[in-house]
């Protein structure tokens, strides 16, 4: 896998009047950083730090796709309301929130959290349980201390998940755990202790 193969979700809060004024800058970071290290940038189609996200990819020229809890593009602007700038593909789920989040983060090679709310929450779990790598940004805000109480009481491996204030150092050290798995199908069903449904051992990471 090259790092051109590679899709990064970036899950963050879609009203973002708790996250600070440094929010804004860090989220675009975060998609400049993306862009300039070869990877593809995705995010719920939504506003706020996501959004924010795949403007600074944009913004360094990268590949911006959106997933939408919507069915179709109407739907998308006129019931949820949110954008269709700044990516250059989205795909109409037709899950609403939660299913959105499921297959955005499945669809994901990793991901990166930002200030969040309860969705960003829902996000990260999901991809915690799927033992995706995940990239934590720190910053003025409680998501990323919300998420450290999670792991620290979720009595699981958490080797796939690392923290960090730098968003270039946190894009390197999330694209680098995703170029170290080992090459083959990924398993989402193979749950943390690498027993799949059928009761067998995986030899999948």
């Amino acid at each position: 896998m090259s790092k051109h193969d590679i899709k990064i979700c970036v899950s963050g809060a879609a009203e973002t009047s708790h996250c600070g004024k440094e929010a804004y800058e860090r989220a675009k970071e975060i998609g400049r950083e993306i862009a300039r290290q070869g990877a593809t940038i995705m995010s719920g189609a939504t506003t706020g730090f996501p959004y924010w996200s795949s403007i600074g990819a944009k913004e360094a020229n990268g590949f911006s796709i959106g997933l939408s809890p919507a069915s179709n593009e109407d739907e998308h602007i006129h019931a949820y309301r949110l954008p269709t700038e700044n990516m250059d593909l989205i795909i109409y789920t037709g899950f609403g929130f939660s299913g959105r989040n499921l297959m955005l983060t499945r669809s994901s090679d990793a991901v990166i959290v930002g200030c969040g709310r309860i969705g960003t929450i829902n996000e990260f779990t999901i991809a915690f349980e799927d033992n995706k790598p995940i990239g934590i940004l720190e910053g003025p805000w409680m998501a990323d201390d919300i998420i450290r109480m999670i792991i620290e009481n979720s009595n699981r491996p958490h080797s796939h998940v690392v923290f960090d204030k730098d968003p270039k150092k946190l894009v390197e050290k999330v694209i680098q755990m995703v170029m170290l798995r080992k090459k083959g199908v990924y398993q989402a069903y193979k749950n943390y202790d690498e027993v799949e449904s059928g009761g067998e051992k995986s030899s999948i990471l």
